[in-house]
């Protein structure tokens, strides 16, 4: 089996030395996910718009590794404030309520002040 590398196109991709995806077999490994806005270069204060477009961002690394968001087996949600959950897990219920994958959520601190959020995920491919 080969490996495939997705990349966002992020400049820190090789700086710091992991891929947006990477795709093993029929299992796709999606790195933590953050809700910056890729094109435009900005990220949203609130934190279920942030929720929002990291799934956006993630539903994009699983399209271009043949998969989507309803392959998703497993996904771990790390927000920096616990205040902000009830904003949050709504927005999670949108996408993942039928899908239902194993799941953690975790409160930490992230490398970007403006993050609320960030999501990592797998996903299996439907053959």
């Amino acid at each position: 089996m080969t490996r495939k590398l997705i990349s966002s196109g992020s400049e820190f991709e090789k700086k710091i030395g992991y891929s947006r995806a990477v795709v093993d077999g029929d299992f796709v490994f999606v790195s933590g996910t953050t809700g910056f806005d890729y094109a435009a270069g900005t990220i949203s204060d609130d934190p279920a718009e942030q929720t929002r477009q990291t799934l956006k961002n993630i539903e994009a690394a699983l399209k271009e590794a043949g998969a989507t968001l309803a392959d998703i087996v497993r996904a771990n949600y790390i927000i920096t404030n616990a205040d902000d959950w009830p904003s949050i897990y709504p927005v999670l219920g949108e996408t993942f309520g039928d899908i239902r994958p194993a799941s953690t959520a975790i409160i930490a601190g992230l490398v970007d002040p403006r993050m609320k959020v960030e999501i990592e995920v797998t996903a299996r491919k439907n053959k």
